[in-house]
């Protein structure tokens, strides 16, 4: 949750479908790694087709490995994870994680500039998880092979140099291509329950969604193959409530849109066809009619789709699991209220479930660190008083400021920072939480935090919500506003300033001098 929009004025509810799949938002729909797996076959049977070294076929798919969101730099052949600022956090040459001193000779300030489109790529869909893999096998490949020489933006063999850049553009091309020619989606049909997941609660959820609002699908995928996802996925003994008969799929929804090319379906779209269902072949000419109730469109553009359905972009709850296609097209260009799909959260959750400790442990460092410049010197004695036995504290403060001489040592917190960091990391995969880095949020996180209203593992959590539910995000404090402290109003103001940083700083100090003493020991 990460603004507060009430679902009840929604008069429209849009289920997204990714290219060739029918959405992630409905399931999620993609078994993973299966899927992954089977895309990432693909890619390098392609590359090996093409003229690529038959060796790279012992690369099997590790789905430890990838997390969304990571960037590649054509120039380099590096894997980035950065945050919004584009400060790297996590930086690897094939799966050769680099070092500080490593990173800086590539990026001297260990920062991009991630709107250099031209040389940085974001991998944020749930399909770049399998390209992911593939550059660093690559680049793993060509780096450690000893018919190749290795330069600092390529590899070269005799006369012939590839560079990164048109080994990126290879794997692309490899990408539309096991699109456009269909062997993906072949692939797919040819074993749905090995690559899709099937869930009895959908046709309930859609159910209940239309008794109280109108539901759209939209998708990239052409009808065929959308018939033939849709029908696998509402294929139950009964209908949605027990005792109810089972219903065709596209009763579920008041219109039904492929082809829809986003996101340019979210700007000036394409034209707006039919589809003859017995075929599946486009009826000739332009669709300029009202809504027909059964009848499948191809084509035409969110507006067209709004007009067709009497709503306006306020009126819509948009569900897909695209930040960029989806999510951040439809805030941007429509203002249409967002819910974003991450089938990643389950495990996501789980990890910080279960690894909260350390987050609290990194937390207890930054205090303290920050208290190592202003905060109390030597050490803190709870004394009784003489007269009254009551606890005091005896204290003294250090108030470094510029025209300080003395500088603490804080290397050791600096250490234990970055093996806490590590640790955390290590959790979610080789690459990390899809999230954060340690107590930092990565691009995929801003960007979920920034254009998504809702997001949640599967949309299907919203059958465990009345629609009349009014989502709140929970307050956030800006930094500044983090500084102050409040306190009863019967409490005197140093008194309470005084006594909240005391117990903040003996729980950190406590914290902080056992783990450092036990990095000594190690």
């Amino acid at each position: 949750m990460t603004r507060s929009p009430t679902v009840r004025p929604c008069k429209l509810i849009n289920y997204c479908v990714l290219c060739t799949c029918v959405p992630v938002s409905l399931c999620p729909v993609y078994k993973s790694p299966d899927y992954e797996e089977l895309g990432y076959e693909l890619l390098m049977d392609r590359l090996v087709s093409i003229g690529y070294p038959h060796e790279l076929l012992q690369y099997t798919y590790d789905a430890n490995f990838p997390t969304r969101g990571l960037v590649f730099d054509t120039m380099y052949g590096n894997l980035l994870k950065v945050d919004s600022h584009g400060n790297i956090l996590v930086c690897t040459h094939g799966f050769t994680f680099l070092k500080g001193a490593q990173i800086q000779e590539y990026y001297p300030n260990k920062f991009i500039q991630r709107d250099n489109t031209d040389r940085f790529y974001i991998l944020n869909t749930l399909f770049n998880l399998s390209e992911t893999y593939l550059y660093a096998c690559l680049v793993d490949f060509f780096t450690n092979c000893k018919r190749y020489t290795n330069l600092p933006k390529g590899y070269k063999h005799g006369d012939l140099f590839m560079s990164f850049k048109s080994m990126f553009q290879d794997v692309r091309d490899a990408m539309d291509y096991v699109h456009d020619t269909g062997i993906l989606k072949e692939k797919t049909l040819q074993n749905m329950e090995k690559y899709i997941e099937k869930d009895p609660r959908l046709p309930l959820l859609l159910s209940r969604m239309k008794e109280v609002a109108k539901v759209f699908l939209a998708t990239n995928s052409d009808y065929n193959y959308t018939e033939a996802i849709m029908s696998y996925l509402f294929d139950h003994p009964q209908g949605p409530k027990p005792g109810t008969p089972k219903q065709p799929w596209r009763s579920y929804f008041d219109l039904v849109a492929v082809d829809t090319r986003k996101p340019l379906f979210f700007g000036e779209g394409t034209v707006l066809r039919q589809v003859d269902t017995n075929t599946g072949k486009l009826r000739i000419g332009t669709y300029t009619g009202g809504l027909q109730h059964g009848t499948v469109y191809s084509g035409g553009s969110s507006d067209i789709i709004c007009d067709l359905l009497g709503v306006k972009g306020k009126d819509i709850l948009y569900i897909g699991d695209h930040i960029f296609g989806d999510i951040l097209k439809s805030k941007k260009r429509q203002g249409w209220k967002t819910c974003l799909v991450v089938p990643e959260l389950a495990k996501e959750l789980r990890v910080w479930t279960e690894k909260s400790h350390l987050f609290e442990e990194l937390k207890s460092l930054d205090v303290f660190l920050a208290e190592l410049y202003k905060g109390p010197k030597g050490n803190l004695n709870c004394l009784r008083c003489c007269d009254t036995m009551a606890p005091c504290w005896e204290v003294w403060y250090r108030h470094l400021d510029s025209g300080s001489t003395e500088s603490p040592d804080i290397s050791a917190i600096q250490i234990r920072i970055k093996r806490v960091t590590h640790e955390m990391d290590m959790c979610y995969g080789k690459m990390g939480s899809v999230l954060r880095c340690g107590s930092r949020q990565t691009l995929f996180s801003s960007q979920l935090m920034r254009y998504a209203d809702l997001y949640a593992a599967s949309c299907l959590n919203l059958l465990y919500y009345p629609f009349s539910y009014l989502f709140r995000a929970p307050p956030l404090l800006m930094p500044h506003e983090s500084t102050v402290d409040h306190y009863p109003l019967d409490m005197n103001v140093s008194e309470s300033s005084v006594a909240n940083r005391l117990l903040r700083l003996t729980d950190a100090k406590m914290k902080c001098e056992n783990a450092i003493t036990t990095n000594v020991v190690e």
